[in-house]
């Protein structure tokens, strides 16, 4: 069986208030030292980055993923596909609630209701999808441009 694995490399120093962190992308040495805080996690970002937001990037990107395949298995390969990922975190529960994943292609051969049939079936195979269901509400809204 075929796997993968990746790995990110995590420091803190200090306490969670005040405390800060970096981390770095190591499988893939795309980013190095990206930083984060408390306050962008739950305030504003400042050109810091949280868990949310990686959480957010890669369902969008997982999901992106798993509905060309969809689509190309269909027939209808994609000449593109937007999707916009929202990532909640709940700071006083200290839970990711939703996970909104707002898609729109150019599809040629594909009504409104295929793109919408093909939508829902991508993200029921979408693994990041699968792993974050039963734990957070994931909500989908898919149009076709």
């Amino acid at each position: 069986m075929a796997t993968a694995e990746r790995r990110a490399d995590v420091v803190w120093r200090g306490d969670l208030q005040k405390g800060s962190g970096t981390f770095d992308l190591v499988s893939s040495e795309a980013a190095h030292d990206l930083p984060v805080t408390w306050a962008s996690r739950t305030e504003r970002p400042d050109g810091k980055t949280s868990p949310e937001e990686l959480i957010a990037a890669a369902h969008g990107s997982c999901y992106a993923m798993a509905f060309s395949n969809v689509l190309a298995e269909m027939g209808n390969e994609p000449e593109e596909l937007n999707i916009t990922a929202v990532c909640t975190f709940d700071a006083d529960q200290l839970k990711v609630t939703t996970m909104v994943l707002d898609v729109s292609g150019r599809v040629p051969g594909l009504d409104a209701e295929g793109f919408q049939n093909a939508a829902e079936q991508a993200e029921q195979a979408c693994p990041v999808s699968n792993a974050l269901r039963g734990n957070v509400d994931i909500q989908l809204n898919a149009s076709l441009a």
